[in-house]
């Protein structure tokens, strides 16, 4: 498998859950600004919508959507990162999921356009501060959006969240969402997955005895 991504952009989430699920894949970056990838090449010839992610399959297939491709990229690898498809525990990820997408995902969208006049920026956070309200009051009394087990929807949440950095908002607002994302962040499959998009360093190699 292939994952189109750009660096710190909703694909950290696919790209976060392939590193999890331990699958093999390869990673191709995209320059949103210019539409290309490699060499220069037209992205929009991946992928016509001209945004990311894009999982493209071993048969040379591609699926693009957030919430679809970590519910592809979870279901190889049953059990691990999603509850059995068709059980009530996967409908309530699936909450999660749509609520990430649409609620925190698109909220906060407008605050990544140029075009977004000054004073309209603070009705955005006012409204999806509101979200994260909500999300932080689940996470008071569990690790994770869906109990103790880290999931594809706890990818999405801690990709969105990151945001932060680059948007320039305080998590501080919400205690029990930047412990999250402290916590997600230490797991080391998604280390991994920040050191390759160069969002973080490598951890310091141990020195020799």
């Amino acid at each position: 498998m292939k994952l189109y991504y750009a660096p710190g952009a909703c694909s950290l989430a696919p790209h976060i859950a392939l590193s999890e699920a331990g699958l093999a894949y390869t990673t191709e970056r995209v320059d949103l600004r210019a539409h290309t990838y490699g060499t220069g090449a037209d992205y929009y010839g991946v992928n016509p919508k001209g945004y990311v992610p894009v999982l493209e399959l071993d048969n040379g297939e591609r699926l693009t959507e957030v919430a679809v491709i970590l519910q592809y990229i979870a279901d190889r690898k049953p059990g691990t990162l999603a509850p059995a498809f068709g059980s009530l525990e996967r409908y309530r990820q699936m909450e999660w999921l749509n609520f990430v997408a649409t609620e925190l995902h698109k909220g906060l969208a407008p605050l990544w356009k140029p075009t977004t006049p000054e004073d309209y920026k603070p009705v955005v956070m006012d409204a999806v501060g509101r979200r994260f309200d909500f999300v932080a009051q689940t996470l008071r009394d569990r690790p994770y959006l869906t109990g103790d087990r880290f999931s594809i929807a706890d990818a999405y949440l801690f990709t969105i969240a990151n945001w932060h950095q680059f948007l320039k908002f305080d998590l501080a607002r919400w205690p029990a969402l930047e412990a999250f994302q402290a916590r997600v962040a230490a797991r080391p499959a998604v280390h991994a997955a920040l050191v390759a998009e160069h969002l973080v360093k490598p951890a310091p190699k141990a020195a020799n005895a």
